[in-house]
């Protein structure tokens, strides 16, 4: 008896395989536990008779003759097919079905077959099993990721589940990935993992962008949402925020100093002075720049509070520290600024101080530009202060249309009449803008007859102009027409400008001189003011931006000729001579700073090594001879050749009328012309105007509005760096002179709609 129970125990049961049974390993081993117990049961009860034994080894015979039957009916497996899992399974969360490998001895085969069942569980849509590695260890390995977990029976799925709604790699926009069954038959949504860090980043981020208040991540309301979308955000104090500002603003500004290290070009700047709305002075510095890839760039370098005194002596200081912050003082090219008299003084200072460190090409001489801008601003104004009586009584009339809802009513009625578009907009202009004054003169006259007709409608308008005055207007529209349109031109800081710069101003100079001929009294007395203020500031043109129109493959030096021939007659000669020459000056500056080996000559080390022993038995003085042989034969080879400057203007230029972007044609010539196109890339990046800075200085007013006045000035020039750092400037925030005028017929349709519905 104590042989049977040895025969039969559990551990011996557990050793013994049925891996051929239809049932699994686990129903064999309950299944003569219970024989076992049965059999116990018997003797302990002293009921075990040779009847009792004769049974327990038929039930034993039973099963194993049933197991020895199936095996010997089995048929031959096929491992191509796949078994098909039952569809009236319905899968848990927790149900993962595993393999069961059948080893089958088949006559004739050496090999073992294995069948294996197809796992239903969801986390093998995420991973890939991997075949048994040589530790006998079976591994799955994520798809996104390629991390790799023991996938056998008794681990389970669990570690892979979890990793799932880990996995860094996961691709967000799969629904599939983060929708998962639940056991009441309900679906949740994992969405990623939150991270702390890059909520508060972005929320930085929004508060610059949006000219948000610090306190706005204190509003109740925004911190329920907040609350709501995930419960583990911890909210900030206003304070928080300011710092989570000020770290964005030293991360960004690390990154453009880097980008600055890595510029092959060098920098032009902007600078100008805005007074904020409690009259702090701000000094907004701009640099203008293209990158490694040819495309302009504009960075707003520093928004500083800038105390009083503003003179030139200050202001040399203050951008001094600024350059030296930045680490460009050595990488200067030119700086635009307005014709302020202090701004004469702080040039000549500051040109002083970088040509002694011989941080300037050419000594200097291009380093100053003109506001182009401005200088139209002031010819356009001196013209307009023998302003015709005609522009007062159009003014005076848009100011009674605009007096009251009634006569607004009449003008309406009055426009409906004479069948005109009141969609076009009446405007009233800001006196000390002049193009402000051309877009209501434009739109005045579209409206004429309207006036004509109202004129006749209502006895108290007494301003209507004459046919006469009418027609004066329209010569006047006509001829600042051309200065508004080289005034959007210079306004514009997304593409290069220097090179319209010739060709426009020319055409503004054209204008002035033919008006100054015409018979007209009233108009050759403006043109005659606004020429003399125009030769004041242009009486000869820029040189440095001359030589942009000849890099331009449009206009080359054939344009720059024709021009002066048109200005000058017969004397074109000397001027366009000198800006051949000094277009030839800086060419040679630029070869000799920055030389480039068209062809180099590789030698093997041994010729090396022999040409350094014969160097060492040639005297000092010798070496230097030859050295100086050297140096007299490349220069006479060069003089011999043609330069890369005299090569591109022998070519024929391209079609004046074609559309080309100067930037793409020299980034595809910058191999063929390499000097070349490093001059070209320094002086396209010059701006004409200073509209950038006014850009920021309109991106001020709203950050330093009448609710924040008070905000420190280090946060003011934290915030308006990072917004331009981070998303420049947005076209509905750029500078419209539309939007400097008041539109009256947007005014009357307002109030019309106001009143239908309070009726």
């Amino acid at each position: 008896m104590a042989l049977l129970k040895t025969l039969c125990s559990i551990d011996c049961i557990k050793g013994f395989q049925f891996s051929n049974s239809p049932l699994n390993h686990t129903t064999y081993q309950f299944f003569f536990l219970f024989l076992l117990i049965v059999w116990d049961i018997a003797i302990d009860w002293d009921i075990a008779t040779d009847y009792t034994l004769f049974c327990y080894c038929v039930l034993c015979l039973i099963g194993f003759g049933y197991w020895l039957n199936f095996d010997m009916k089995r048929p031959k497996l096929d491992t191509a097919s796949a078994p098909v899992a039952p569809q009236d399974v319905e899968l848990e969360e927790s149900d993962d079905i595993d393999v069961v490998e059948i080893d089958v001895k088949i006559e004739g085969e050496e090999e073992d077959v294995k069948m294996e069942r197809e796992r239903w569980s969801e986390v093998w849509k995420f991973f890939t099993r991997l075949p048994i590695s040589k530790d006998g260890r079976e591994r799955a390995e994520c798809n996104q990721c390629k991390k790799r977990y023991i996938c056998e029976t008794r681990t389970g799925t669990g570690s892979m589940r979890k990793h799932i709604t880990k996995c860094p790699k996961r691709d967000k926009t799969d629904i599939s990935q983060f929708i998962f069954s639940k056991p009441g038959g309900s679906f949740s949504i994992n969405s990623t993992g939150f991270k702390p860090e890059r909520f508060r980043e972005l929320l930085s981020e929004a508060i610059v962008k949006h000219d948000l208040p610090f306190k706005f991540v204190e509003y109740e309301g925004i911190r329920e949402i907040f609350q709501y979308l995930n419960e583990k955000v911890i909210t900030i104090t206003r304070n928080t925020a300011k710092d989570d500002v000020l770290n964005l603003f030293k991360r960004e500004k690390l990154k453009l100093k880097n980008l600055f290290e890595l510029l092959p070009g060098r920098i032009s700047l902007t600078a100008d002075l805005w007074s904020s709305i409690n009259t702090d002075g701000f000094l907004c510095v701009t640099s203008h720049f293209i990158d490694m890839e040819w495309k302009l760039q504009k960075r707003v370098l520093s928004f500083q509070y800038m105390p009083p005194p503003h003179n030139g002596i200050c202001l040399t200081e203050t951008i001094s520290s600024i350059l030296s912050d930045w680490g460009i003082d050595k990488k200067l090219f030119t700086i635009t600024l307005d014709n302020a008299s202090s701004n004469d003084t702080f040039v000549n200072l500051l040109k002083g101080q970088l040509c002694n460190e011989g941080a300037l090409r050419s000594d200097g001489d291009y380093f100053h530009v003109r506001c182009c801008a401005h200088v139209l601003n002031l010819v356009v104004q001196d013209g307009l202060k023998a302003i015709d009586e005609g522009i007062v009584k159009v003014r005076e009339s848009i100011k009674y249309v605009k007096g009251s809802q009634v006569r607004k009513t009449n003008f309406m009625n009055a426009v409906k009449q004479v069948n005109l578009i009141p969609k076009k907009g009446l405007r009233q202009d800001v006196p000390t803008r002049w193009n402000a004054t051309f877009l209501m003169i434009e739109s005045a006259i579209f409206y004429r007859r309207a006036f004509f007709r109202l004129a006749l409608m209502d006895s108290n308008y007494l301003d209507c102009p004459s046919n006469e005055e009418w027609g004066k207007l329209e010569k006047i529209f006509r001829f600042l027409e051309v200065f508004y349109e080289v005034t959007c031109i210079f306004s514009g800081n997304k593409y290069c400008t220097s090179n319209l710069y010739f060709p426009s101003v020319s055409t503004v100079e054209r204008t002035l001189r033919e008006e100054i001929k015409s018979s007209d009294k009233f108009m050759k007395n403006m043109a005659g003011q606004m020429y003399a203020k125009f030769s004041k500031y242009w009486s000869e043109y820029s040189p440095i931006l001359a030589m942009v129109a000849v890099l331009d493959p449009r206009y080359k030096m054939q344009y720059v000729e024709f021009t002066y021939k048109k200005l000058y007659g017969s004397n074109f000669r000397e001027h366009s001579d000198s800006v051949r020459e000094k277009l030839h000056d800086l060419f040679s500056e630029y070869v000799t700073r920055l030389p480039y080996k068209t062809s180099t000559i590789s030698t093997s080390d041994s010729c090396k090594s022999v040409n350094k022993k014969n160097d060492t038995m040639l005297s000092k003085s010798t070496r230097e001879m030859l050295q100086e042989f050297t140096v007299y034969e490349t220069k006479e080879f060069a003089l011999s050749q043609k330069s890369q400057l005299e090569i591109y203007l022998d070519e024929p230029r391209s079609d004046i009328t074609e559309d080309i972007n100067v930037l793409s044609f020299w980034k595809a010539h910058q191999y063929r012309y390499p000097e070349l196109a490093s001059m070209a890339r320094d002086i396209l990046s010059i701006p004409v105007s200073t509209v950038a800075s006014e850009s920021a200085f309109s991106n001020g007013g709203r950050v330093l509005d009448k609710f924040r006045s008070s905000l420190a000035h280090k946060n003011v020039e934290a915030i308006i760096c990072a917004k331009d750092w981070l998303f420049g400037i947005s076209g509905d925030e750029e500078l419209c002179l539309q939007d400097l005028t008041e539109d009256i017929m947007e005014l009357d349709s307002k109030g019309s709609d106001t009143n239908e519905a309070m009726e």
